[in-house]
C-alpha cells in the first residue's frame, strides 16, 4: 500500500554544518555529486534520496506502529512484520519469506557446501525431514540436538531467562522475548480484513483462520480438522493417552499444560479465582463458574 507519508521529497534538503546539500552540480558524465561524500548518482532523484544518510531524516511512517523509514521500499518491506505478507518463495521447497534477502539466504541450504562431513549430515536433515534426537521422557523427536536440550527444560522445569520487569522466567529466550510484550503493550501484527492487532505473529496467523473458516490440520485418527495446529496437537492426546506434563512436586503427570498449571494449586494453596458478587476465592476456574450458578440460579 501507499505510505501514510503524504509528503513529497524535496527539489533540496537541508544543510548538515552548513554544507551545501543540493548536489545540483554535474560531474562527468551527467552524474549528480553528493557535496558530502562525493559520491556520484546517475539521476537527481537518487542523490535527493542519498541525502538522507546525511540528515537523518527518515519521511515515511508506518501507520500502524509509527515507526519511520528514510526510504519507501524499507517502509514497504517493514509493513510485512504486521501483514505476515511472504511473497518470496523459494523454488525448491515452496518455503515462503518476507523478504528476498532472506530467500537468498535460504537457498543456499539447498546448494550448500561445507567444511565437514558431520555439518553436512546434520544439514541434510532440512532435506530429509528426519529427526534424529528424540526425548527419553516424552519421545518427541527433533531434527537438532540444540534443539532437543531447550526441550528438556520443560521437563525439569529449568527457566535460565528471566523478565528484567516482573522477575518471570523461561525455558527459552524467545519465550521470553514474546512475554515481554505484554509489559510494553506492543501490538505489531495487524490483520488486514479487520485491522485487529496481535503481540505475535502466530496469533495473527490463527486470527486469519476466523475470517477463512479454513481448518487445515486434520487428525490421523477420526478425520476431526481443526483451524490450528497447537489445537490438533492436544487433540491428538486423546487418541494417545500422552501426557507431557509433569508436576514437579507429586510426579503427576498430564495432557494439558493447563491441566498441570491448576494442579500446582493444589499444592501452593493459591486461589486466583474470586466470585464478583460474594468474594470467594477458587483454586480453578471451572470451580468458580460452577460457584456462580448458585447466585443466578442457572442449572448446567
Amino acid at each position: 500500500g501507499r505510505s501514510s507519508h503524504n509528503k513529497s521529497v524535496p527539489e533540496t534538503s537541508g544543510a548538515v554544518n552548513n554544507v551545501d546539500m543540493t548536489g545540483t552540480a554535474d560531474v562527468a558524465e551527467g552524474k549528480h555529486q553528493c557535496s558530502i561524500c562525493k559520491k556520484s548518482f546517475g539521476h537527481r532523484y537518487t542523490l535527493q534520496r542519498h541525502n538522507y544518510v546525511h540528515t537523518g531524516e527518515k519521511p515515511y511512517s508506518c501507520s500502524s506502529c509509527d515507526k519511520t523509514f528514510a526510504h519507501l521500499t524499507s517502509l514497504k518491506r517493514h509493513k510485512r512484520t504486521h501483514t505476515g505478507e511472504k511473497p518470496y518463495s523459494c523454488p525448491v521447497c515452496d518455503k515462503t519469506f518476507a523478504r528476498l534477502t532472506t530467500l537468498n539466504q535460504h537457498r543456499r541450504t539447498h546448494t550448500e557446501s561445507f567444511g565437514h562431513r558431520h555439518n553436512l549430515q546434520t544439514h541434510n536433515y532440512v532435506h530429509t525431514g528426519e529427526k534424529p534426537y528424540s526425548c527419553s521422557i516424552c519421545d518427541k523427536t527433533f531434527t537438532y540436538l540444540s534443539n532437543l536440550n531447550q526441550h528438556r527444560r520443560t521437563h525439569r522445569g529449568e527457566k535460565p531467562y528471566s523478565c528484567t520487569v516482573c522477575d518471570k522466567t523461561f525455558a527459552q529466550l524467545s519465550t521470553l522475548k514474546r512475554h515481554r510484550t505484554t509489559h510494553t503493550g506492543e501490538k505489531p501484527y495487524s490483520c488486514p480484513i479487520c485491522n485487529k492487532t496481535f503481540a505475535r505473529l502466530s496469533n495473527l496467523k490463527r486470527h486469519r483462520t476466523t475470517h477463512t473458516g479454513e481448518k487445515p490440520h486434520s487428525c490421523t485418527v477420526c478425520d476431526k480438522t481443526f483451524a490450528q495446529l497447537i489445537t490438533l496437537k492436544r487433540h491428538r492426546r486423546t487418541h494417545t493417552g500422552e501426557k507431557p506434563y509433569s508436576c514437579t512436586v507429586c510426579d503427576k503427570t498430564f495432557a494439558q499444560l493447563s491441566t498441570l498449571k491448576q494442579h500446582r494449586t493444589t499444592h501452593t494453596g493459591e486461589k486466583p479465582y474470586s466470585c464478583t458478587v460474594c468474594d470467594k476465592t477458587f483454586a480453578q476456574l471451572i470451580t468458580l463458574k460452577r460457584h456462580r450458578r448458585t447466585h443466578t440460579g442457572e442449572k448446567p
